[in-house]
């Protein structure tokens, strides 16, 4: 049976709201689609860029600590070293008032005598040997005599052994030294050197750095007297 004109036309026009339809429904779908898409790129986009911009701070976090740690080390450092050349120099000041000090100790008699002494005793103990030459300044000759015998004693009691001291009467210490002996055994190879300066500067660097700066001078000074 024909279809007439206006039959045609309709049908054609329902086919292609049917195709307009599919269509726009097939446009939706992929808006849908790329709209999904696109959300989940953007998400991993920004996570991504987040991630490097907590990163970045956590460096620069990282970065900050490491030189305000540099920075107190530094100070501390230098507060440190101020505080130790400010020792030196006070210690300095010590040493070198106790070298001007050095040349009372021979002005009293009784107590150089006592300072000879310990002094001879302290050699023979270092030595251990059966005969000894101790050396001394000339004007000291007749004191080191005079406690010689005395030293020997001490030692005697102290060690059980017996030992000659011969005083060196053609060799002296020094015109400059403050005072003390040299003793020597094995004839010369072996010796003791154990004059006032010597004990200063053997106190100085035995003490001072384990000492409160203010009472320094006056414990070397004992250390070299009674010592």
């Amino acid at each position: 049976m024909a279809l007439n004109d206006a039959e045609v036309r309709k049908q054609i026009e329902h086919m292609m709201q049917f195709i307009e339809q599919e269509a726009k429904e097939k446009v939706d779908e992929i808006d849908a689609k790329a709209e999904e898409e696109f959300n989940i790129e953007k998400g991993r986009l920004v996570q991504q860029e987040r991630l490097k911009i907590m990163n970045f701070f956590e460096k620069k976090e990282k970065q900050v600590e490491l030189q305000k740690k540099i920075q107190r080390s530094n100070q501390l450092n230098q507060a440190t070293l101020k505080k130790l050349r400010a020792q030196d120099d006070h210690i300095k000041g010590i040493l070198d008032e106790a070298v001007k000090r050095l040349g009372e100790v021979t002005k009293d008699t009784p107590r150089y005598e006592q300072v000879l002494k310990g002094l001879i005793t302290q050699g023979l103990f270092q030595l251990l040997e059966p005969a000894v030459t101790v050396r001394c300044r000339q004007q000291d000759l007749g004191l080191v005599k005079k406690v010689k015998v005395a030293a020997i004693e001490d030692y005697k009691n102290a060690t059980k052994k017996t030992t000659e001291i011969t005083v060196d009467e053609q060799s002296f210490l020094p015109s400059d030294c403050a005072g003390g002996i040299e003793l020597l055994a094995k004839q010369g190879r072996i010796k003791v050197v154990n004059t006032l300066e010597s004990r200063l500067e053997m106190m100085s660097r035995q003490v001072c750095s384990n000492i409160v700066m203010t009472p320094c001078l006056t414990y070397i000074w004992t250390k070299i007297i009674l010592k």
